[in-house]
């Protein structure tokens, strides 16, 4: 077996730990490649429907009826590209247009770039959620509606104990691409099957952009559809827990506004990736809005406050669309069930072979 081929394997077993990665790489350059073939066919983008009124829904207990399966994929950049800055909402034309690069962009169908680039590609479209090919109805540039440039606010430095935390993590994801991973912890949260996109925010991905909602008097319960978690949310006003006590997901309450479920969450384990984009968990706070907007239709924003990682909070605004007829199916995560075992095994026989050489010289 030779490093190019375990290597690669290595990737293609990581692949739903860098989706987040993935998702943040898209959305971040945004439409950063040459036009798409003329051969390339991306769903064309349609213009918003005229808004029709709508009755909101209650349960029968009264509360705002939230309850069924939602799906958040679109093409939708979290940042908006440098190609479309100053361009909050794009008219019909232009929207097509964008669609269609987009497209292109996250195809797992294309097979230029080499053979590398086509294995970190890894599966191929008939894997993939297909409505995630698709930008938001309204046409907006960016999930980020604030601030209004549609880009993440600048990061603030980081503390010395953070830059070490980052340089061991970074070190550690490099010797685990390499075959090499000392240990079980050095393998991220998400190949060792403990989080993935449950974490919020609720962010669109690859796949499994399916989220359930169950309510009964006093909860909400929210269970996303990758990986194995749900978020029982009480309503009824009591605290967080104490402040030293943290949760993989997170401590999170929710109220009622009006029609908008809004829940904050803190109390978030401390744990290198636990939180957005690594920032600081002992100072982050994510607050959620979950607002029905229509019978199809339900409004997810959330803003981040960290101010030892950013320097201003952001907020962003993603539509999930209703499917009909309901069903989710269980995920289950067996990455590193079966595979840590070899993963370090085989790290152990390498790093002999390799003694093995040196000794010989």
């Amino acid at each position: 077996m030779n490093r190019q081929w375990l290597s690669s394997l290595f990737i293609v077993a990581a692949v739903t730990a860098a989706i987040p990665a993935a998702l943040t790489t898209a959305q971040t350059g945004g439409s950063g490649s040459s036009k798409p073939p003329q051969t390339t066919k991306a769903p064309a983008a349609k213009a918003s429907p005229t808004a029709k009124a709508w009755t909101p829904t209650k349960t029968p207990w009264g509360d705002p009826d939230l309850q069924g399966v939602w799906n958040d994929a679109t093409s939708t950049p979290l940042q908006r590209p440098g190609t479309r800055a100053g361009a909050d909402v794009l008219t019909d034309e232009e929207a097509g247009r964008f669609q269609e690069e987009l497209a292109y962009d996250l195809s797992r169908d294309r097979r230029d770039g080499g053979a590398q680039v086509d294995v970190n590609r890894a599966y191929n479209e008939h894997w993939m959620d297909a409505r995630r090919l698709k930008i938001t109805s309204d046409h907006r540039t960016s999930l980020i509606v604030d601030p209004a440039d549609g880009r993440l606010p600048p990061t603030v430095p980081l503390s010395p104990e953070r830059q070490k935390t980052r340089a061991e993590r970074a070190a550690a994801a490099a010797r685990f691409n390499a075959g090499m991973p000392n240990n079980p912890e050095e393998l991220s949260l998400p190949v060792r099957c403990i989080i993935r996109t449950d974490s919020p925010p609720y962010l669109p991905t690859i796949y499994n952009n399916d989220f359930q909602i169950f309510q009964s008097p006093g909860y909400v319960v929210i269970a996303p559809e990758m990986i194995h978690s749900a978020r029982i949310i009480p309503m009824d006003g009591r605290p967080h827990i104490g402040k030293t006590l943290h949760q993989w997901l997170g401590d999170t309450r929710g109220r009622w506004e009006g029609n908008s479920l809004v829940i904050e969450t803190t109390n978030f384990r401390t744990d290198d990736g636990v939180v957005y984009q690594g920032a600081n968990p002992e100072t982050y706070k994510i607050t959620e809005r979950f607002t029905r907007v229509a019978a199809d239709t339900v409004n997810y924003e959330f803003t981040i406050s960290d101010p030892t990682t950013w320097t201003k909070p952001w907020t962003a605004v993603i539509p999930w669309t209703k499917i009909d007829p309901e069903q989710m199916y269980e995920y289950m995560c067996h990455e590193d069930n079966f595979d840590i075992v070899h993963l370090l095994s085989g790290a152990r026989t390498r790093e002999k072979s390799a003694a093995a050489q040196e000794g010989k010289r």
